[in-house]
């Protein structure tokens, strides 16, 4: 690597590290490290959810997979725009005025807990518990991607690449906490914006335009130009499905949480959309052009054999000097750690807040509170580096599961929770466990078995057809379901939950 590269890789990373330094001074209770004391301006609260949100998929899982499927890839970012469009016009407004209306929660278990007045502590352990399944797979894929830019860039063996990163990530977090997070997620996702706009923009004009880049796309495959090519109308859903997701993902929707006000909601929703839209075409582009480019200039056979979430990379390598070259790879690195903090985070306040606080230690100090969180992200982190340690672990393999577990077992609770008067503790249970389970259980059955022998797939692909269907989709209505049957048929809630619910309406908060 290139000496000019490498230093303006190091100064990004001191940068992070400083922001983590001056996030440590401004942490002195657990609500600051957990949500920053509700203090986040709207542009910070866009830029972090959407930094947060999009991860190293962005810059390397969706490219390979517009590299390897052509424009049939525009689908997934279909949902995903139109999911993050409904959740902020919907959920973010009175998701922010109802947790300081109930009881000031500051994670999402402790919100459920308090909109449904459970003192069994069954919701706040439960949904703690889903939130630390699932994000360790969610953690792992990132630290997948920050191992192979490491090692890609670097040279690194696939193990010290892995370290380096998870190492890096986990420092600012651990010191800064929410503060930390959030205003380096707003930095890293100016920087990939900038990326995910310069690296297509480049690579399309060294092909002679956008017309040369199509024809050259159609000279290798011209189904790559199809939309419709290859995918089935069962193929469609599942992709547009992961539009659901944004309803339950912990690490995004803190953010409506953690806005100083709701009246910063609509420049909240404005910045990010105009944000996400303009990123999901740059990614969806920086793989379709990877199509022409590499298969008339190499390496095309090796991207092919398994490496295309590597496209972004070879881009920053081959059309850069090496000091922009350095700035994109830390846009990747931005991706990478933009969501990995945010998910240790969450993580952590569910051990600190729902577990530690909750049921061993209720009068625990705020100091002790906030190393408890502090040591939450080293074990969190401990186990998603085991589960990353596979080198052949697709990120967007991982990512979908994970997003899926999220969607299923709290999209349906969170919208219900907000906007039926009538919904009860059991009913947040039921739909919590069956989201949960069912996202589980279809992504058992969709997987062929393995021959112990051959080490490979045993399935027909007609084998798996009936659940073939995206894992969310089935677990979304379930549980929504489940939450409406339980709810009907229980008692309906006390006079107390219907009052504080009627008042979220006419909140100024």
């Amino acid at each position: 690597m290139e000496p000019a590269t490498l230093i303006t890789f190091i100064i990004y990373l001191v940068g992070m590290l400083a922001i983590g330094v001056i996030a440590y001074r401004m942490t002195s209770n657990l609500s600051d490290y957990v949500l920053g004391g509700r203090r986040l301006g709207g542009g910070v609260a866009a830029l972090s959810a959407g930094a947060s949100d999009m991860s190293s998929w962005l810059l390397l899982g969706l490219p390979g997979y517009a590299y390897v499927a052509g424009m049939e890839a525009i689908w997934i970012s279909v949902g995903l725009a139109v999911g993050a469009y409904l959740n902020w016009q919907f959920v973010a407004t009175r998701l922010r005025k109802y947790t300081e209306i109930a009881g000031d929660s500051i994670t999402v278990p402790d919100f459920l807990e308090n909109r449904f007045r459970d003192k069994s502590k069954a919701l706040r352990v439960i949904s703690a518990f889903v939130i630390l399944i699932f994000f360790a797979f969610y953690t792992s894929s990132g630290l997948v991607g920050g191992a192979k830019l490491f090692e890609a860039s670097f040279g690194f063996s696939y193990t010290q690449a892995l370290w380096i990163g998870a190492i890096v990530i986990i420092s600012y977090t651990f010191l800064g906490g929410f503060l930390a997070v959030s205003w380096t997620d707003f930095f890293q996702g100016i920087l990939m914006f900038i990326a995910l706009i310069l690296v297509p923009i480049v690579a399309i004009s060294e092909m002679g335009g956008w017309s040369e880049t199509v024809n050259a796309v159609g000279n290798v495959n011209p189904e790559f130009l199809d939309v419709f090519n290859g995918v089935t109308a069962l193929g469609i859903i599942s992709l547009a499905a992961w539009g659901l997701g944004y309803f339950g993902q912990p690490h995004i929707i803190t953010r409506f949480m953690a806005v100083k006000s709701s009246k910063e909601i609509p420049k909240a929703r404005l910045v990010g959309m105009t944000w996400m839209v303009l990123a999901l075409m740059g990614a969806i582009f920086t793989g379709f052009v990877g199509i022409a480019y590499f298969s008339a200039n190499g390496p095309a056979d090796a991207i092919a054999d398994g490496a295309h979430e590597t496209v972004f990379i070879l881009f920053t390598q081959l059309l850069f000097n090496p000091w922009v070259s350095g700035f994109l790879l830390a846009a990747i690195l931005a991706a990478i750690m933009s969501t990995i903090d945010s998910q240790l985070l969450v993580s952590s306040s569910a051990i600190t807040e729902d577990f530690y606080k909750a049921i061993f230690r209720k009068n625990a100090s705020q100091t002790e509170l906030v190393w408890v969180g502090r040591s939450g992200v080293i074990l969190i982190a401990i186990i998603a580096i085991v589960l990353a340690y596979d080198p052949d672990r697709s990120i967007l393999e991982l990512v979908s599961y994970a997003w899926a577990g999220f969607g299923a077992a709290f999209g349906p609770v969170i919208i219900l929770a907000l906007f039926w008067r009538r919904m009860t503790r059991n009913g947040a249970l039921a739909g919590m466990v069956v989201g949960a389970v069912t996202v589980v259980v279809w992504k058992l059955l969709s997987t062929p078995p393995i021959d112990p022998v051959t080490e490979q797939s045993m399935a027909q692909a007609d084998a798996v057809i009936p659940f073939a269907l995206y894992e969310i989709v089935p677990g979304f209505i379930l549980a929504w379901l489940a939450i409406m049957v339980v709810s009907l048929v229980g008692k309906e809630p006390s006079k107390e939950i219907l009052e504080e619910f009627d008042s979220v309406k006419t909140s100024k908060i």
